[in-house]
């Protein structure tokens, strides 16, 4: 049985370019998908897919266990919706942002005052409440607009890069923040370019590049694809390379690479802990003065390098998506459409 979200061959072009080249999907009720890929790889098109504010060529999608071609004004009423750019109006304050939102979703006025108060405390925005919102930070745009995706508690949310230019303590804050709406029951579609909030945050992760999904697991499936540990060491003396380099020798399970510049030599293992001791031991035994060593496991870094051999950069997609319209007008539209 499809899960909570269920893509499936979804084609979509913007003149010749094909930004989904048949993205499969399925994310099981309660969990976090993260969807990793450098810029223009396809991840917004698929949000606005499954969010219904884009209508693809082909495939198919569900969301909630409704058809999102068939049944749209019922998808957008199950969804959550928190994107690159905070979609809240700037003349109203905080306050009235969410009452508004609630009284599009056809919610009782009183019921929808409590509920943005409940919100405004949530998101720690309660001394920030009667401030117009083009007065808010970065950050706090980030939680207003999060909390705006959140006043009707949808049971299916999607975020497409939340914490994109927020300082490291509202992203732990909105880590934390997401963290409990999942385990409140709620699905969560993650995108993002931040490769340790996919392996915070995400049970299983898909790599998305050109369009496609080129590579799905558990965080800990897609490292091991990548190799296995590593000890990195910085000898404190050039001189003294050639001998950790037949120090090294003696321990890898392959070559050594020896960075000259920098002084670093580093050589595949295995073994752990434990054999690190070994190997410090060993150096320390042939006189040779380190200024740093360590054992190294693969990251998601590295395994975004490998699996698409580049790093993020702004390609033809992020181009024609600006042609098919904003973003954030888009987003509005679809909480209106909801409410009707």
């Amino acid at each position: 049985m499809p899960g909570a979200i269920y893509a499936e061959g979804l084609v979509k072009t913007f003149g010749d370019v094909r930004a989904l080249d048949g993205v499969d999907l399925d994310v099981p009720e309660g969990t976090v998908l993260g969807l990793l890929g450098p810029n223009g790889a396809g991840k917004t098109t698929t949000v606005r897919v499954l969010t219904t504010l884009l209508r693809p060529d082909s495939g198919k999608a569900v969301v909630a266990g409704i058809d999102v071609l068939r049944h749209p004004d019922e998808v957008r009423r199950s969804i959550g919706l928190s994107g690159q750019f905070a979609a809240v109006d700037e003349y109203l304050t905080g306050r009235e942002n969410l009452r508004m939102v609630g009284q599009l979703y056809q919610m009782k006025a009183k019921a929808a005052k409590v509920r943005a108060e409940e919100l405004l405390e949530r998101f720690n925005l309660g001394d920030a409440a009667d401030r117009t919102a083009k007065t808010y930070s970065g950050g706090m745009r980030r939680r207003l607009d999060l909390a705006a995706a959140l006043v009707v508690s949808p049971p299916v949310m999607f975020m497409d890069e939340p914490t994109t230019g927020l300082d490291p303590r509202n992203r732990l804050q909105l880590w934390g923040i997401i963290q409990e709406l999942v385990a409140a029951g709620t699905t969560l579609l993650l995108t993002t370019q931040y490769l340790e909030e996919a392996d915070h945050l995400a049970h299983d992760i898909c790599v998305v590049d050109h369009g496609k999904v080129i590579a799905r697991g558990t965080s800990d499936q897609l490292k091991a694809r990548t190799g296995g540990e590593r000890v990195e060491v910085v000898v404190h003396e050039r001189d003294r390379i050639t001998t950790a380099r037949e120090v090294l020798a003696g321990f890898g399970k392959g070559e050594t690479t020896v960075e000259k510049h920098t002084r670093k030599l580093t050589v595949p293992v295995s073994g752990g802990a434990k054999l690190l001791a070994e190997v410090i031991r060993e150096l320390d035994g042939r006189g040779i003065e380190i200024d740093d060593i360590g054992l190294r496991r693969p990251t998601l870094d590295d395994v975004f390098i490998s699996l698409t051999g580049h790093a993020a950069e702004r390609r033809a997609e992020e181009r024609a998506e600006a042609a098919a319209g904003p973003e954030v007008k888009g987003r509005k539209a679809a909480r209106k459409e909801a409410a009707k």
